[in-house]
């Protein structure tokens, strides 16, 4: 039987990840009690391994949901479906989801969330900033090279640390249960503009060159990278970045009442902490 205190108990899914980490280290910087939800946890979850799933529910009020390996990856609809109807069976009432923002397969899997009853709450995330720096991006650019299939559509990329604070809000705060939050930064930029303004904030050369998707496709497949992640990066380039999430959403303001972090200030201050030089 699921025992509940008063005190918000959160499960943190992806707890080691780029958002996952950052909502886990907010909650415990409050006191307030996580389970890190990964392969190798303490108590562990596995996407690909349901009975995983219960045992790391048991005595959670709160659970933050990021998927692995994205949203729009076959399957997710029903993995999200089946795993927050369980939630809502063991007495897990608030799920926050980590979703995309112009996917139809992730819109697909915040149908399946909010069906399950729960309290929920939405959180549609433009492109990382901190893929230059945390992800697959960081080492191109630090090869002074980065060749993408991305044109001249500009993102509004979204830094994490906005995602995370907008996450610790709706698992802690009243008034966040049923919102769907755009998580944006607050102007679009292309990646080649992205790529310049990392290089300046870094004092060093980047280049940054357009390849045809099936180029990108072919060097990554070189690189033996396999073939789901190819084929989900190529889906994300040249069908997310077709111009539909142009646009900056409100979403850090509607949820925060603050302006989310531009792209500029969220390369100075990784150009600070050294990741992006070399020798």
């Amino acid at each position: 039987m699921t025992v509940h205190t008063s005190r918000p108990t959160t499960l943190v899914l992806g707890g080691t990840g780029k958002t996952g980490r950052r909502v886990a280290q907010r909650l415990t910087a409050l006191d307030l009690p996580v389970r890190i939800g990964t392969r190798a946890g303490g108590v562990p979850f596995d996407w690909e391994d349901p009975e995983t799933w219960e045992p790391a529910l048991e005595g959670m009020t709160a659970a933050y949901i990021s998927y692995q390996p994205d949203l729009a990856a076959p399957g997710a609809v029903e993995a999200i479906a089946s795993f927050s109807q369980l939630a809502v069976d063991r007495g897990v009432r608030r799920l926050v989801l980590l979703s995309g923002r112009g996917e139809a397969e992730a819109q697909a899997c915040e149908k399946a969330l909010t069906d399950s009853g729960a309290d929920t709450t939405i959180l549609r995330a433009s492109w990382f900033g901190q893929n230059f720096s945390e992800g697959y991006l960081l080492e191109p650019i630090l090869a002074g090279q980065v060749y993408l299939p991305a044109g001249d559509i500009p993102e509004p990329f979204v830094d994490v640390d906005d995602i995370a604070d907008v996450a610790l809000a709706a698992l802690t705060q009243p008034g966040h249960t049923g919102e769907i939050y755009e998580l944006t930064g607050p102007r679009a930029i292309t990646f080649a503009e992205a790529i310049a303004t990392i290089a300046a904030a870094a004092g060093r050369t980047v280049d940054y060159v357009q390849v045809p998707a099936a180029d990108f496709a072919a060097g990554l497949a070189a690189e033996q990278v396999p073939a789901d992640v190819i084929e989900l990066l190529t889906y994300l380039f040249t069908t997310v970045l077709d111009g539909r999430n142009v646009n900056p959403g409100n979403g850090v303001e509607r949820a925060l009442g603050r302006a989310p972090r531009d792209f500029a200030e969220y390369a100075a201050s990784a150009a600070a902490t050294g990741i992006w030089n070399v020798g």
